[in-house]
């Protein structure tokens, strides 16, 4: 590959791992579990302050678990600091996580927010030479 190649094939990676992080948000807040499998492979495994998932069942029950109660979730992430390694990438991000607890007054729980900062150890599908 030319210097250019290589810069496009870079880039293209970089956007690619800042879409998956919107649409993970995307998947949680919009309940989207039926698209799971377009975020996650089967061997996934998730580590969050609710506990560990492995797998993709696991991993839905886990996120019901902490967002079931709530009648509308938001998190947004921001300030991505994507490092892209051959075939793997870590992506960390700040996070705020809002949840409403009642839809009529739109109540936040009483922590308002989660916050803190996300990291996500990402392998391309080799099948799909994706990331």
């Amino acid at each position: 590959m030319t210097s250019t190649e290589t810069l496009i094939r870079a880039l293209a990676d970089r956007a690619e791992l800042a879409d998956l992080v919107a649409r993970h948000s995307l998947w949680i807040d919009e309940g989207r579990y039926d698209e799971t499998d377009r975020l996650f492979t089967e061997d996934v495994v998730v580590k969050s302050p609710r506990g560990e998932a492995r797998g993709i069942e696991a991993l839905i029950a886990l996120v019901r678990s902490g967002h079931g109660t709530y009648v509308r979730t938001l998190h947004n992430k921001s300030n991505l600091v994507i490092e892209v390694d051959g075939e793997t990438a870590t992506v960390r991000a700040h996070e705020i996580a809002v949840f409403v607890i009642d839809d009529k007054t739109e109540a936040v729980a009483k922590s308002t927010a989660a916050r803190g900062t996300s990291s996500s150890d990402l392998h391309r599908r080799s099948e799909e030479n994706e990331l």
